[in-house]
């Protein structure tokens, strides 16, 4: 059984997916031991309650520095144990001690089809008003393994979602999400925990 620690900061839509995926057995052979937030506020954090899973605030606010952060933030993880750690919407950069003891073990879900409109300052809805910036016909959302840099690790899978005329950067959001989003997350998880997939040479392959 792999265990799942999700991170998240916001609302835990994606979160929702998981847990929904876990119950529904289209994931298998994974649990969710954990979820964090750097928020205390995260809607994330009453979904994993309401779900019975562990729930854990860790913020950077909380610290008189980053390094302290990190050490908490890495000593927590440690503790759970996780065999995959999930980051659905964190929106805080990992520690790289924790890229490199994981390598290869964490994933990222991007609301855009990599690498397009990613890296550094696209996050949120900055990522769909680019893509409706840049007039693109289609988008889409990208789950990945995370490495050193930004949304440049080893791609996992991939749907295009379709931008229509009257899209707002809101519209577009929603559509990439409830199209895309929640379905290749749960999708690469069950992939992982059914190990069907593998890394070589910096491409992931299924077995």
């Amino acid at each position: 059984m792999l265990k799942l620690v999700v991170c998240v900061s916001g609302g835990g839509t994606n979160l929702q997916a998981i847990i929904d995926a876990i119950t529904d057995k289209r994931i298998t052979n994974a649990e969710i031991v954990g979820v964090i937030s750097n928020n205390k506020n995260a809607y994330a954090l009453e979904r994993a309650k309401n779900h019975g899973i562990p729930a854990y605030c860790i913020s950077p606010k909380d610290f008189a520095s980053r390094e302290q952060f990190n050490q908490a933030f890495l000593q927590k993880m440690q503790e759970l144990d996780p065999g995959l750690i999930v980051l659905a919407g964190f929106l805080v950069v990992l520690p790289e001690t924790m890229i490199k003891s994981y390598h290869n073990r964490i994933i990222n879900i991007h609301p855009s089809l990599i690498p397009s409109f990613c890296g550094t300052g696209f996050y949120g809805l900055k990522v769909h008003e680019g893509a409706l910036k840049r007039g693109v016909k289609t988008t889409g959302a990208t789950v990945h393994f995370v490495d050193e840099g930004t949304d440049t690790g080893p791609i996992i899978l991939q749907k295009a979602v379709m931008v229509e005329a009257d899209d707002t950067p809101e519209i577009l959001q929603k559509r990439v999400m409830e199209q895309a989003e929640w379905e290749i997350m749960p999708k690469a998880i069950d992939l992982i925990a059914n190990d069907k997939i593998e890394v070589k040479d910096g491409i992931v392959w299924r077995k």
